[in-house]
């Protein structure tokens, strides 16, 4: 087995989950790629996973739900306010790919505006960020508006007709879950011209496994554990030569 796995730090990376601090954390790593969520809320792109305050953040009700001025009083379990799209973009830069997966409804006009504004202001170039969804409208929406950004479809398990939904996105890379997975969908994917990318894996025995089908990447929560495997099947190769 010789085939290195794309990193993806899975929700920031190793902290409190859609942190800066787990960002910075997997920057400091040196991993492949940092994934992120992202809802539209109090006029405001936000970088969280969860619909419904509780689990992550302290708090009742959802993020729709609430107001700008409580959604900048709400704290992460570090004391982090919840970090907005540009906290991420001014802190990642250019350093590594983006994921930024859209999680809620209405991100991509405002995502759209962002991303353009921050290249602007600062130099930055629209092939540095991916955006993924299982919401493929919004991706269209996303394709019509920013055509040479990269683009991820998500799906959880596999569809009757494997990979062809990426055609009318003219998607990057398809992004399967662990639990449902086969050759032959990974087949499809690189037939047709896509990244293989998997979410989430986070133990040896998987990463073996996917490297056996052929996945170029997956998203994980142990990116350290991940990397360290990649330089020993650097190493194991290296022996064979």
């Amino acid at each position: 087995m010789t085939r290195r796995l794309f990193c993806i730090a899975h929700r920031g990376g190793p902290g409190p989950e859609n942190s800066l601090e787990a960002i910075n954390a997997s920057l400091a790593l040196g991993v492949d790629a940092i994934e992120i969520d992202l809802w539209y809320a109090g006029g405001e792109l936000l970088v969280t996973h969860d619909r419904r305050l509780g689990r992550q953040i302290s708090g009742q009700g959802t993020l729709l739900d609430l107001p700008r001025d409580h959604l900048r009083a709400l704290r992460l379990k570090n004391g982090e306010a919840i970090p907005t799209l540009e906290d991420v973009l001014r802190t990642v830069g250019e350093r590594v790919l983006l994921n930024i997966e859209i999680k809620g409804p209405d991100c991509a006009a405002p995502l759209t505006e962002a991303l353009l504004a921050h290249c602007h202001d600062n130099g930055g170039r629209l092939e540095q960020y991916l955006v993924s969804s299982f919401d493929h409208q919004q991706l269209h929406g996303m394709m019509q508006r920013l055509p040479q950004l990269k683009r991820g479809v998500l799906v959880a398990g596999i569809p009757l007709d494997y990979a062809a939904c990426c055609e009318a996105l003219n998607a990057y890379a398809f992004n399967c879950s662990i639990d449902f997975l086969s050759p032959a969908l990974v087949a499809d994917t690189h037939r047709r011209g896509l990244k293989s990318w998997v979410y989430t894996a986070n133990h040896p025995d998987e990463w073996r496994q996917l490297c056996a089908l052929g996945v170029d990447g997956v998203f994980t929560d142990c990116p350290k554990q991940l990397l360290e495997f990649n330089a020993n099947s650097d190493k194991s190769a290296s022996t064979l030569v």
